[in-house]
């Protein structure tokens, strides 16, 4: 039994190393917000697009990810989207203009289906009593690629600081973006070979009715004596489902009557995961420390708390989730959000912004710093006002250059108590919502559908993160902080009423038992 465990744990680790992908290619983008927009001139809006593109792209290829995971195989489909990371990631690093630097994360947005392929593939070749805790993985996986891209961007950004001899003979000082992007290379390819040492996932094979290639792989992870009861379970899971399985009957079995409670709770969970606004605090991490005038190296160095939080409190999660249970974790990471954003929101409300005589007298290398004179003594009650004033004075470009450093002049507030805020928010979310709702999609979904339901509910999230990611820099500089975490913390509050109503605990049962606790009579 131990080594099948084992195994099954290997297959799963290698696996959830496309969610270290992922979180390596979402996070590296934050280190180079400034470096983009400067090279490349860009708006709020197009900024938003730069980063947002890989959010389009899982939007256009999960419909595609289903159709593949089905037609090919789970294991194929995840090889396929090692390739799509691997190209991207060279052609961002070495692309000439901003477009091409927009098409090439957007292909890499194709390949960001894995962590819903990941969860559907671990989800099923993990024993029942271990599948929280491998399904997991992925997201302990994607929290630690992102710890990993703020600590190399803050590597890269000392070695050019330091004037490390180096860095001046790679040209990273005057790549830096570039060497930032490239940094996902190696990882990209290393996974690519990984994944030619992993089995097909036996449900798969079950249900391409090749029940002697099943039960070898079977063989590989669990007892020999259970085989025989997990291909029965499966093929009776398989018979619940429309006996035509094309993609038009799988989407009307989401969406018939008997799933009607798996609908509510699967659409609930994938708009409030990313209306949290968890994933625009990580993509631009330093850009929201910077707006607690913290100044861009700093806001850099306080980027990798939040890795280090998010590695905390998912290693914690996994470790509970199979004993506490799921709804109990979600429930009450939920209302820890609304109290961490409620935090945050209040510390921006609360703050002032004022330039004076001796603050310009310190920022003597600024371009048009004699024209910040008309704004000394002036004392602006919200972030929006200040960059406001700083666009009529310097133009758009000038202050959108400045920012950083004039943020940190001019702020007046409580940094401590907003710091607190968010990391206790990305403690909350990495405890309960981010890991849980894959744990939950590798559960809930009877497999007649799951190679169609994970890829559709995941469009879903994916949509609503696009729009996050899209529309964060706007918010910011038209909103505010203060306005935008009471928005996140408001979408939180209404997600936590619907799944206390629909969502039945799930720990330690089979996937037959879960469709008889969910599907309506």
């Amino acid at each position: 039994m131990k080594a099948q465990n084992n195994r099954a744990f290997t297959y799963a680790v290698i696996v959830a190393i496309g969610g270290f992908i992922f979180g390596l290619d979402a996070a590296l983008i934050s280190g180079t917000v400034n470096f983009i927009s400067q090279e490349f001139g860009l708006t709020d809006l197009q900024l938003g697009t730069a980063v947002s593109a890989p959010a389009l792209g899982v939007l256009l290829a999960l419909p595609f990810a289903g159709y593949a995971c089905n037609q090919f195989g789970r294991k194929r489909t995840l090889q396929i989207v090692a390739v799509l990371y691997l190209f991207s990631a060279i052609v961002s690093a070495l692309a000439p203009d901003y477009w091409t630097l927009v098409i090439a994360r957007f292909i890499g947005g194709l390949a960001f289906s894995s962590i819903s392929l990941a969860s559907m593939y671990i989800g099923e070749i993990a024993p029942p009593k271990l599948r929280g805790k491998l399904v997991s993985m992925t997201q302990i996986n994607i929290v630690v690629g992102l710890s990993m891209a703020y600590f190399i961007n803050y590597l890269i950004l000392q070695a050019i600081g330091s004037g490390a001899e180096w860095a001046i003979s790679w040209g990273v000082n005057e790549n830096t973006w570039r060497w930032m992007l490239a940094s996902e290379i190696l990882p990209a390819l290393v996974w690519l070979v990984l994944l030619f040492f992993i089995p097909e996932s036996p449900a798969w094979l079950v249900y391409k009715n090749r029940i002697a290639d099943a039960k070898r792989t079977l063989s590989k992870i669990i007892p020999s004596n259970e085989i025989d009861q997990h291909i029965q379970e499966t093929q009776k899971s398989l018979d619940k489902g429309d006996e035509n399985r094309s993609m038009v009957a799988q989407f009307k079995e989401i969406f018939s009557k008997p799933m009607r409670n798996i609908l509510i709770i699967a659409t609930t969970i994938a708009i409030v995961q990313q209306s949290t606004g968890i994933n625009a605090i990580l993509f631009y991490a330093p850009t929201v420390f910077e707006q607690l005038g913290l100044g861009t190296d700093a806001a850099f160095a306080q980027a990798i708390w939040i890795g280090l939080t998010s590695i905390i409190f998912t290693v914690l999660a996994i470790l509970l989730i199979d004993r506490i249970g799921r709804k109990p974790m979600i429930i009450f990471g939920m209302i820890w959000i609304i109290i961490s954003l409620g935090m945050c929101s209040y510390g921006f409300k609360s703050a002032r912004y004022t330039i004076t005589q001796d603050a310009i007298s310190q920022m003597t290398d600024m371009v048009g710093v004699d024209k910040l004179h008309v704004l000394v003594g002036k004392e602006f009650g919200s972030d929006t006002e200040f960059k406001g004033a700083l666009k009529e004075v310097l133009g758009e470009e000038g202050a959108r250059n400045n920012s950083s450093m004039l943020l940190e002049k001019a702020a007046d507030l409580n940094a401590t108590l907003i710091l607190i805020g968010l990391l206790s928010f990305i403690a909350a979310f990495h405890f309960s919502v981010g890991p849980i709702m894959w744990v939950l999609f590798s559960e809930i979904f009877p497999i007649s559908i799951r190679g169609i339901a994970i890829p559709f509910f995941t469009i879903i999230t994916s949509l609503t993160n696009y729009v996050v990611q899209q529309f964060f820099p706007w918010q910011l500089a038209t909103m505010g902080g203060s306005a935008i975490f009471l928005f996140y913390a408001a979408t939180v509050t209404v997600g936590v009423i619907i799944i206390w109503r629909y969502l039945k605990e799930t720990k330690n049962m089979s996937i037959e038992e879960i469709q008889l606790a969910l599907l309506k009579k």
